[in-house]
């Protein structure tokens, strides 16, 4: 039990990041508050059922390379729960029919234009142009520059909108000519300064030839992984291991300097409360942040950082079928739906197919996950869930054949879930970390910063943690 006599730190969002953050202060003599606005904890992270199976509603997956996610599930005590899938092997629907991705391709940078050829999604133009590539003379950049930009020089447009942009909108929903190149393929961006070809600096971060393969009677190293009852699951689990206080429902309306820390305003304006803290962890999305930024002396250049970034909104329509109503089994982990093709349906993942413990729960049901919605494309997102739900089995119905309605459906809906990376990302983040270095006893983390995915966030969270503990050991001194 933490006590009242500690240092108080208090964390703004109970999104994985805040919780997260709460988890590695436990060790820290401080005791620690997590406010969130919304009535629940978790942030883009939830589960509820659906045909009688619990389905994520949000993320539904973790990078198993990265060991910040799977490292903070262990932290909870859940790493026994965690599972694997049958399947990573997921294809494009373009045109009316399925192609299946080049094995070797970063986010759909091409690293061998032979296997582009045999996957047909590229027509015999496009493949002409993206074999220029090869002999090209470099692309020079200054500063970053948009995805779409640097890769249709190499290869070309086409490229770009069968292959790179569906890959893109799959992670942030958002669109290759706007996102950043070296905020969201900083790998790759990196390499491209030691190759003229784009598809040899793609190469370069992949196995070579005979690396990938498995040893006899060995299995592949996973690249996901999730757990038995739902990723969902993992921000209650946090939080009970974190031993902080968390209050959901408490939106916090203003922050300023106090004596020795800062004040916090919570509540409604009819119903206000302050709480002091030696210390903060900002661990909501970027306009929540700015605001509680714009009153706080010497953060001027965080709020116009923060206010620079966009967000998108999603919606994910979850549909579960007899699995008789399919012509033949589904092939793969699912399949994404490039722009180009002006469907409202941006990728599917045949849950039931990908993970096996889904499977055996569903008992002769398929369950698939349909994920609607890129940045601009709010007008699709203002339509009633039942629209949402019956576009999302139309696109289905036309790329797979299943035949008459789903026999349960759930729309999940993730307004401005989403920050988008734009070109300049990298430079507003270091503006908005510097600033906020400067304010004492402050610290952000988040999903608006290094990655999206849980393992970037945690790995923020992280970092986050280590200064405030250090700051809080500093003022003892």
């Amino acid at each position: 039990m933490s006590d009242p006599g500690q240092p108080h730190v208090v964390v703004v969002g109970a999104g994985i990041a805040g919780l997260a953050a709460a988890f590695f202060l436990r060790d820290a003599p401080c005791r620690v508050t997590v406010l969130e606005g919304s009535p629940r904890l978790g942030g883009k992270l939830s589960v509820s059922e659906i045909a009688g199976v619990a389905v994520d509603e949000g993320a539904e997956a973790l990078l198993a390379r990265r060991p910040e996610g799977t490292g903070l599930v262990a932290g909870a005590g859940l790493a026994g729960d965690l599972v694997w899938p049958a399947t990573m092997t997921a294809r494009v629907w373009s045109r009316g029919r399925m192609y299946p991705l080049p094995p070797h391709q970063v986010m759909g940078v091409p690293a061998d234009l032979t296997e582009l050829a045999a996957a047909g999604l590229v027509s015999a133009a496009g493949l002409a142009r993206a074999r220029q590539d090869l002999e090209l003379p470099a692309t020079a950049r200054d500063g970053d520059v948009p995805v779409a930009g640097f890769v249709a020089a190499r290869f070309g447009q086409e490229v770009v909108d069968r292959l790179v942009d569906p890959l893109l909108a799959g992670v942030y929903a958002g669109r290759a000519e706007e996102l950043s190149f070296e905020a969201t393929l900083p790998a790759l961006a990196g390499e491209s300064r030691r190759h003229a070809s784009l598809a040899a600096a793609a190469a370069a971060l992949l196995p070579g030839p005979g690396e990938d393969r498995v040893p006899p009677g060995a299995a592949p190293p996973p690249v996901f992984t999730t757990l038995a009852a739902g990723l969902g699951t993992l921000p209650g689990a946090v939080a009970a291991a974190s031993g902080a206080t968390v209050r959901t429902g408490t939106m916090v309306r203003g922050l300023a300097r106090a004596a020795g820390g800062w004040r916090l305003t919570v509540g409604s304006a009819h119903d206000e409360e302050d709480l002091l803290a030696d210390a903060v962890v900002l661990a909501a999305p970027a306009s929540p942040v700015a605001r509680l930024l714009a009153g706080v002396p010497g953060a001027s250049a965080a709020v116009t950082a923060l206010r620079e970034i966009r967000y998108a909104s999603m919606a994910i329509a979850t549909l579960a079928y007899p699995a008789t109503a399919f012509p033949g089994p589904l092939e793969g982990s699912g399949y994404l739906v490039p722009a180009a093709d002006g469907r409202a349906v941006k990728a599917v993942t045949f849950s039931t197919v990908k993970w096996p413990h889904l499977r055996d729960a569903a008992a002769g049901m398929v369950i698939v996950r349909c994920s609607l919605g890129r940045i601009g494309e709010e007008g699709l997102l203002q339509s009633a869930d039942e629209e949402l739900a019956a576009a999302a089995a139309g696109d289905l119905a036309a790329a797979t054949g299943v035949r008459g309605a789903p026999a349960a459906s759930r729309v999940s809906r993730w307004g401005g879930g989403l920050p988008q990376y734009t070109v300049g990302h990298l430079d507003r983040v270091a503006r908005i970390r510097a600033a906020v270095a400067g304010q004492p006893g402050l610290a952000v983390c988040g999903a608006a910063y290094d990655g999206i995915g849980i393992p970037a966030c945690v790995a923020t969270a992280r970092s986050a943690a280590a200064q405030i503990a250090a700051y809080l050991s500093h003022a003892r001194q």
